[in-house]
């Protein structure tokens, strides 16, 4: 594993009133080559964010994040680095894994209701090295489908209906 170069993923993208947080795991290879969340074109994650907040993948990068911080919607990942070869999430070496600064983020954001796990990864990161450190009350957490090309199991717009259901409140 040594060969693996370490991953490091961005910046929240936020305002300090936000109320929802969505999670993803580690960026993957285009994502860091482009450096944009979601940028492999068949992620599902733009076409979802479009249709729940105008922030559709046919604009601009700034644009979609300007639209996701209007509606209160910050972007961020579980883990602040780790190696992990190519960009599947059941890669990542889990023992390379540092996490981001949640108690931090969580206090400068302190009207966060509800985090949005991108995926299984995402949520077992967050469950296992994260959420034992928050202070309770935490706010509550929900692992929604990963909009990655590799969970094509799921129709579209099945994952579209579990991130509405997820998202009902904040719409």
């Amino acid at each position: 594993m040594d060969a693996i170069p370490t991953s490091k993923g961005f910046a929240p993208v936020s305002r300090a009133d936000a109320r929802v947080l969505i999670l993803g795991s580690l960026p993957g290879q285009v994502s860091l080559a482009r450096i944009q969340y979601y940028a492999q074109p068949r992620n599902a994650f733009w076409p979802i964010m479009g249709r729940l907040f105008g922030a559709a993948p046919e604009l601009a990068y700034e644009e979609r994040l300007k639209r996701l911080v209007a509606r209160r919607v910050a972007l961020w990942d579980v883990c602040a680095q780790g190696r992990r070869p190519g960009s599947l999430d059941q890669k990542i070496d889990v023992a390379s894994v540092e996490t981001n600064d949640f108690a931090g983020f969580l206090a400068a954001h302190a009207e966060i209701g509800l985090i949005c796990l991108n995926g299984a990864k995402a949520g077992d990161l967050f469950r296992r090295m994260v959420a034992p450190t928050l202070r309770a009350p935490a706010p509550r957490s929900s692992v929604l489908p990963s909009t990655s090309p590799a969970h094509a199991a799921m129709p579209f717009e099945r994952k579209l209906e579990h991130w509405q259901a997820a998202l009902a409140e904040f719409l």
